[in-house]
C-alpha cells in the first residue's frame, strides 16, 4: 500500500536533500536556497559552499565536505598554526627574520620585487605581508619557522583533517603529501572545515583570545577587493583570504553585517574560465554568492545606518566633523577661524576645549552629547531659521482669479469635481489610466492621517530614516541615514518637498501596523516569518484603494517613482482627494506653505531644515491643497482643491506638459467649474 507524505513534510525532505545541515544549526529560509542553487549549477565548473550565520547558526551548504584545492586560501591555516605556537611560548612574533635572495619566489606579494635580500622583518610582519598582500616569499619565511608539517597538524588536531599543508610555495620538491600535491597542489579544505575555522576564529578559540583578535585584523587587512567584496555595499568590513591558480579560485572569511556577522567559504575548481581578469567567471560567482548570502541575512528593509561613534574626537572625519568645526566658528568669541574640512585634528580639538571651558562643561577635547546639546542646532553651508521663526512666518498670497476664460488645457487627462457630493462637473479622459507620479504620496499621507485621526499618539513617535529611505532617488526632505524626526514633522518632510526618502521611511514605520489580511493576498511570500513592512505598507495601499472605490488604481511604491503597474486615473484620484477632506490632519500637511523642522542625529547633534511645499496654487487665495508630482512618464501633475463662494472643487490633471503648465490648466478648470457651478 502507497503511503503518502504530507505536503509540508514532502516539501522538507527537498529541501533537505539541497541543504545539510551541521549539528545544532536550523535550515535557512528557501530564498536564499533559490538564489543560490541557479547560479552554482550554471556555472561551468565544481563549487563547494559553506555560509554561517555566526549568531543564529543559520546555514546553507553545498557540497561542504567536498575535498578542493586552497590556492593561497591556505595562507590562513597557517598563520593560525603560527599563532598557536606563539601561545605556547614555541615562537616570538617579534623574531627577526633575515630575507635572502634565495627566499624570493614569484607569484603574488611585495617582498621578492620591491625589497631587496638583507632585509630584516619580524615574524608578526612577514604574517602580515603573507594575509594582506598574500606574499609568496613571506609565506615561506613563516612556515619555515614553523616546520611545514605543523599546518596539517594543527588543523587536524583542532578537527579539520582536510585542511592541509603541502608544500612551501613554488617549491613543489618540498612536498610532504606528494599524492595529495597532484591532486590538490599547495593545499586543501573543504568548505565546511574552512568556515569551522572562521567560527573558531571569531569565538576567539582556535588560539587565545589575543591571538584570534590579532589575526582577524590580519585578515581584515587583506587587500584583494574582488571576488567576496566585489558586490557587498560600500563601507562592509570583511575579514578574509583569498586564493587562486589557474582553475581554482577561492574565498573565505567573515562579513559583518548590520544584523551580525556570518561566515562564508567559496571553493571552485575546475574552471572552464581561467582569465585573470576581475570578471572572471569564478569570481563573479563567489561575489553573486557572497551579496545574496548578506542580503538575506541583512534584508534591505532592516538595514540601519552604518554605526557611528558616538562621540567625535581626534581623527574622526565626516559630515558631523564640518557640522561641528562651522558651528565652533559661530559659536566661539573670538572664531578660531576653523577650516571646514571634516578632518578633527589638533585645531579642532583645541576649539572644543575653548567652547567647553567656556560654558561649564568637562573639558575633554570631545565632542560628546552635553557639548552638542550647548551647541544647539549645528551650523550648514545654507543657515536655516529656527523653526518657530519660519512656521510663525505669513506669506502674502495672490488675489483670487475672475471666472472669464475659457477651459484650454495641455494635459492628457482631466476632472473637476463638486467636493460637496462628488459629482463630476466636467472632464475629459477621466477612466485612462496614466503613471500619476508623487501625487502617490496622497495615499501614503492619507493612510497615517487615518491612523493618526485614531491614534493621535503615532504622531509623536521617533522616525529613523533608514539607509534605504535616504538612497531613495529623486526629490527629498534632505533627512540623512541614521538622523531622527518626529512623525508629525515626518509628514511635512513628506508633503512639502515631496520626499520620496520620507515616503519609505513612512512606509518602512507603519508597514506592519497597516497590514491586513489584503496582505495575503497580494503577496505569496506573506507567510513568512519575515516580510518587507515596504511590501506591506503598499498592500496596504492597494487595500485602502479598493476600500474608497479606486478601481483602476495599482500602487507598487509609496512615492511614485515610474513602474509600469503603478498607475491611476484622474476619477480615482479625485476620489481620494474628496476622502481626504474629511480628515483634519491631512488638510494640515497639505494646505501648508513652509515648514521648519530639527532633526537630531547620531551623537546627540541637532540641525534645522526648511521643507517649502511644491504646490504653487498656493499662493493664491482660494487654494488649500493638494499634492503636485512630475516624472518623465507622468508628466507634470496636480490634485487640487479650492473654494469660492461656498463652493469646493477637486480639479485633477495628469501630463501637462510642463511644471508651469499644469497651474495654467488647473486655473482654467477652476474658472469654467466655478462658473458652471455659480451659474445654477
Amino acid at each position: 500500500m502507497r503511503r503518502w507524505i504530507p505536503l509540508n513534510l514532502a516539501l522538507l525532505i527537498v529541501l533537505f536533500e539541497i541543504v545539510s545541515l551541521q549539528p545544532g544549526s536550523r535550515l535557512i529560509a528557501a530564498d536564499l536556497n533559490e538564489s543560490l542553487k541557479p547560479l552554482i549549477e550554471a556555472h561551468a565548473g565544481e563549487v563547494a559552499v559553506c555560509i554561517r550565520h555566526l549568531e543564529t547558526g543559520e546555514q546553507f551548504v553545498w557540497r561542504g565536505d567536498e575535498i578542493q584545492p586552497t590556492a593561497s586560501l591556505i595562507k590562513m591555516p597557517v598563520m593560525v598554526a603560527a599563532y598557536r605556537m606563539v601561545d605556547g611560548k614555541k615562537l616570538d612574533p617579534a623574531k627577526m627574520i633575515a630575507l635572502e635572495e634565495t627566499d624570493k619566489v614569484p607569484g603574488s606579494g611585495i617582498l621578492t620585487t620591491h625589497f631587496s635580500s638583507g632585509l630584516q622583518l619580524s615574524l608578526r610582519d612577514a604574517i602580515r605581508l603573507m594575509i594582506r598582500y598574500s606574499d609568496n616569499t613571506a609565506t615561506n619565511l613563516v612556515v619555515d619557522e614553523i616546520g611545514l608539517p605543523t599546518t596539517a597538524a594543527t588543523m587536524e588536531s583542532l578537527g579539520f583533517p582536510q585542511t592541509r599543508l603541502n608544500s612551501r610555495v613554488y617549491r613543489g620538491e618540498t612536498s610532504i603529501a606528494p599524492d595529495r600535491s597532484k591532486l590538490f597542489g599547495l593545499g586543501s579544505t573543504t568548505a565546511n572545515e574552512t568556515v569551522n575555522l572562521l567560527e573558531q576564529l571569531h569565538k576567539g578559540t582556535a588560539a587565545s583570545a589575543e591571538s584570534c583578535k590579532a589575526m582577524l585584523d590580519h585578515l581584515l587587512a587583506c587587500d584583494d577587493k574582488t571576488m567576496l567584496l566585489s558586490q557587498l555595499p560600500d563601507g562592509t568590513k570583511v575579514a578574509h583570504k583569498s586564493g587562486a591558480v589557474s582553475e581554482s579560485r577561492c574565498n573565505a572569511g567573515i562579513i559583518y553585517g548590520p544584523k551580525g556577522p556570518f561566515a562564508i567559504c567559496v571553493l571552485t575548481t575546475k574552471n572552464k574560465d581561467k582569465s585573470w581578469k576581475d570578471d572572471n567567471a569564478a569570481h563573479v560567482l563567489i561575489g553573486k554568492i557572497a551579496r545574496s548570502a548578506f542580503d538575506h541575512f541583512n534584508p534591505e528593509w532592516e538595514r540601519t545606518a552604518p554605526n557611528e561613534p558616538t562621540e567625535l574626537r581626534v581623527g574622526a572625519f565626516g559630515t558631523r566633523v564640518e557640522f561641528l568645526q562651522r558651528t565652533l566658528n559661530a559659536r566661539l568669541e573670538p572664531s578660531p577661524g576653523l577650516g571646514v574640512d571634516g578632518d578633527f585634528g589638533p585645531a579642532t580639538e583645541s576649539a572644543v576645549r575653548k567652547f567647553q571651558e567656556a560654558n561649564a562643561l568637562a573639558v575633554t577635547g570631545i565632542a560628546d552629547t552635553a557639548l552638542w546639546q550647548k551647541l544647539g542646532p549645528v551650523i550648514e553651508e545654507a543657515t536655516i531659521a529656527a523653526p518657530e521663526v519660519i512656521n510663525s512666518e505669513m506669506l502674502p498670497k495672490l488675489p483670487a482669479e475672475p471666472f472669464a476664460g475659457a477651459p484650454f488645457v495641455s494635459c492628457d487627462s482631466w476632472i473637476i469635481v463638486d467636493a460637496a457630493d462628488g459629482r463630476m462637473v466636467a472632464g475629459a479622459e477621466t477612466e485612462t489610466s496614466r503613471h500619476f507620479a508623487s501625487t502617490t504620496k496622497i495615499m501614503t499621507a492619507w493612510l497615517v492621517a487615518r491612523l493618526a485621526e485614531q491614534h493621535p499618539e503615532v504622531l509623536d513617535e521617533t522616525l529613523t530614516m533608514s539607509v534605504r529611505a535616504d538612497e531613495t532617488r529623486g526629490s527629498t526632505s534632505d533627512v540623512r541615514a541614521g538622523e531622527t524626526v518626529p512623525v508629525r514633522e515626518a509628514l511635512y518632510g513628506l508633503m512639502l518637498p515631496s520626499g520620496n526618502d520620507m515616503s519609505v521611511a513612512l512606509a518602512e514605520h507603519f508597514g506592519p501596523r497597516l497590514a491586513s489580511a489584503a496582505v495575503t493576498t497580494e503577496n505569496s511570500a506573506a507567510n513568512e516569518p519575515k516580510q518587507d513592512p515596504l511590501e506591506l505598507f503598499v498592500a496596504a495601499m492597494n487595500a485602502e484603494a479598493a476600500r474608497l472605490g479606486m478601481t483602476k488604481t495599482h500602487h507598487t511604491n509609496p512615492h511614485g517613482l515610474t513602474n509600469d503597474s503603478h498607475q491611476s486615473t484622474v476619477t480615482d484620484l479625485a476620489i481620494l482627494a474628496r476622502a481626504t477632506l474629511t480628515n483634519p490632519v491631512m488638510g494640515q500637511y497639505s494646505s501648508t506653505r513652509q515648514r521648519g523642522a530639527t532633526v537630531a542625529g547620531p551623537g546627540g547633534y541637532t540641525r534645522n531644515v526648511l521643507w517649502k511645499n511644491t504646490n504653487e496654487l498656493l499662493g493664491t487665495e482660494g487654494y488649500d491643497g493638494i499634492k503636485t508630482g512630475t516624472t518623465d512618464q507622468a508628466g507634470a501633475c496636480l490634485v487640487s482643491t479650492g473654494e469660492r463662494d461656498g463652493k469646493r472643487l477637486i480639479v485633477v490633471v495628469l501630463g501637462s506638459a510642463a511644471s508651469e503648465s499644469r497651474y495654467a490648466d488647473s486655473r482654467n478648470l477652476y474658472r469654467y467649474g466655478w462658473k458652471l457651478l455659480l451659474a445654477k
